[in-house]
Parts: C-alpha cells; sequence; structure tokens
C-alpha cells in the first residue's frame, strides 16, 4: 500500500465515448428464460452494453473523445506534452498503441506509453501523467496532459459464457491535466496483490501461453483449447470477496490521508464492476447513494473507462462549480487504486457516440 500526493496539477476536462451499437441480455440468447434475465439485470444492473464492431479498437474511441475535449478547452495539438493510453486492448503486439495516437492526432513529439491495466488503470493513468507533468519545463505556457483509458472487452468474451458477456461493454474516454500552482493536492493511495491474477484472466495471447506456433501448425483440438484461453475468465465469488475486503479500507485510509471525511467529498466514483457490488461497497463505506453513482444501465462494466465514463454521463451537470471527488479502481490484478482529487470548472463532460 502507497500513499502519496501531487501538488500543482488541475484536471482540466473530460469525455467519454461509446459505440454506436449496442445488445440487450435478451439479445445475446445465452439466458432463454425471462424471468432468468430479469434477476440477472437486477442484481448486476445492466439491461444494454454498447458493443464496438469489428474494426473498431479501443484507440478509435479514445481518439474520437480526445478530439473533441481539445476543442472544449481550446488546446492546440501541439500543446500535448504528455499521452498515456490506459487499456487491456491495444491495438497491437507492438509498438505501443500511445506511439500511433501521437500520430494519428497529429500531436507534436512528446511523452507517448501505454499502461496495461483495467479497473484500476484510470487512476493510475491520472497519477502518472501528473508525476510526469511535474517534472517537465515548457516555455510559454502550463505542461499539458492528455490520459486516453478505455477497453474493448467484448472482443475478448467466450459467445456463450454467461458470467462475462451480460456484464462487459465498451467505451473509451480522455482526460485533460495541466499543470497549475494554484490547484489543490491530491492524495492518492495504490497496491497489488499479484495472488488474484488468475481471477480475472486471458491466459492465451502472451509468450507465457503463445497463440502463434513454434514450427508447424496447432492440431484442431489445441486451437480450440487455446481459443477458449484467449477469451476472459472472470471468477465472481474470488471478484466479489476481494473487493469487499479491501476497497472499504481503502477508502477509509484515503480519507484519513487526505485529511477529510466523507461529509467533505461530493461524489465517490467507482469503477463499476456490478450494481449490486457498488452498493454494498458504499453502504459499507458510510457513503450515501447519493454520493455514488452508477452508471451501469446502459454501459455496464467498461474496465478502465468505467470511471470517466460515469462522471460523464451521471455528473455532467454538476461541475458549474467546484468539487470534490474520490475515484476508487479496484479488480484485475489484483490492483486497486483511489484518488482524492478537487475539480473545479470545467466543460461539461459528455458521452459522445462513435
Amino acid at each position: 500500500m502507497t500513499i502519496s500526493r501531487i501538488e500543482g496539477v488541475a484536471l482540466r476536462g473530460l469525455r467519454a465515448c461509446v459505440p454506436e451499437a449496442s445488445r440487450t441480455l435478451e439479445e445475446e440468447n445465452i439466458f432463454h428464460e425471462k424471468n432468468e434475465r430479469e434477476r440477472l439485470q437486477k442484481s448486476i444492473g445492466v439491461v444494454r452494453r454498447h458493443i464496438a464492431p469489428p474494426g473498431v479498437c479501443t484507440s478509435d474511441l479514445c481518439q474520437r473523445a480526445a478530439e473533441k475535449l481539445l476543442v472544449d478547452l481550446g488546446w492546440e495539438k501541439d500543446n500535448i506534452d504528455v499521452l498515456i493510453f490506459v487499456t487491456q486492448t491495444g491495438d497491437y503486439v507492438i509498438p505501443a498503441t500511445a506511439c500511433a495516437l501521437q500520430d494519428r492526432m497529429g500531436l507534436s513529439s512528446c511523452f507517448a506509453f501505454d499502461i496495461n491495466l483495467g479497473c484500476s488503470g484510470y487512476v493510475y493513468g491520472l497519477w502518472t501523467a501528473a508525476s510526469i507533468l511535474k517534472s517537465i519545463q515548457v516555455q510559454g505556457r502550463p505542461a499539458r496532459a492528455l490520459v486516453l483509458a478505455g477497453d474493448i472487452s467484448t472482443a475478448r468474451l467466450l459467445p456463450s459464457d454467461r458470467a462475462s458477456v451480460p456484464l462487459f461493454g465498451d467505451a473509451g474516454s480522455a482526460t485533460a491535466l495541466e499543470i497549475d500552482s494554484q490547484a489543490e493536492s491530491w492524495t492518492g493511495i495504490f497496491g497489488t496483490d499479484g495472488s488474484g491474477t488468475k481471477h480475472i484472466f486471458i491466459e492465451a495471447g502472451g509468450l507465457r501461453m503463445p497463440l502463434l506456433p513454434h514450427l508447424i501448425p496447432n492440431d484442431i483440438s489445441t486451437q480450440e483449447a487455446l481459443f477458449k484461453a484467449s477469451r476472459l475468465h472472470l471468477n465472481g465469488v474470488e471478484v466479489f470477496n476481494f473487493t469487499l475486503k479491501n476497497v472499504p479500507p481503502l477508502i477509509e485510509q484515503l480519507l484519513t490521508a487526505a485529511g477529510t471525511n466523507v461529509e467533505g467529498i461530493d461524489y465517490f466514483v467507482m469503477h463499476q464492476a456490478n450494481q449490486m457490488m457498488l452498493k454494498h461497497l458504499a453502504k459499507k463505506s458510510g457513503v450515501p447513494e447519493s454520493k455514488s453513482p452508477i452508471a451501469m444501465e446502459c454501459y455496464g462494466n467498461t474496465s478502465s473507462a468505467s470511471i470517466p465514463l460515469t462522471i460523464a454521463d451521471q455528473l455532467a451537470d454538476k461541475f458549474n462549480q467546484p468539487r470534490e471527488i474520490v475515484l476508487v479502481g479496484f479488480g484485475v490484478g489484483w490492483s486497486w487504486s483511489a484518488l482524492k482529487l478537487s475539480i473545479n470548472s470545467i466543460p461539461r463532460p459528455q458521452v459522445d457516440i462513435y
């Protein structure tokens, strides 16, 4: 568990983007009984998810959000000094997708790299970008960063998997940061417990279990086994147990470190794992439901995009004045992150359609 602080960085704006196409659980045709579908929907809180069609990548959604955000802010493309892409569904094995995005967006030379994290990744991305901004010098203007976070998780699901298909949707996001000596300090807590590696797991596709045969083509049975191993395995019971055990103490520790309490925070925006889990977390942490927005009904669990997407969908009209915000990410890894920051008036966050 690591507690850290950053001074003099401000969040200037954010946007999210989802694919136009969407599907309901009924359209997935894996739960044939209406009562069964309704019970599941009531529990996880997901009715419809946006699904990226073949050929649309996470980077496309993030790029759309980023380009609209730059217009909102009136920032020139050659004024971006840091570009971080947070995803588990990059365009390529190599190079880092951030490099391709730097070129596609027409940005000047800048820090550009990927962070391979999911549920906790958005907060990690913000902290990393802010840390870099504090370390660089720019002539004539404040240093600026874009954090692009998102995933197309549905591309990694088995179509018949009743544990994951009802839950996951696709989305991207863009968040702008800027050096500001008047900005209030950020307080962050980060941690990892790698014993949870196999509970949210895609085993095949890396060098530990490659999909490409070394010398001769794989036989049919091996191909089928690799196909299944290259899709998401989700152990929902272990995820639930990990979350309820670790996240409430994480929130308490963050508030103590930041010198505040639940009453001093306007909104707690948590990774949108599932509705039942979020309500349990809020109750166990003493957070009123009015302070813990949920945006799962039409989007599902969108991995690293879920926090900014929730802000854009549920809190779009709340930033015409300063707000005290806590962001909490948790899950795959196991990995967790929490950040307390102040957000002053920013352009109205929006959810764009790709």
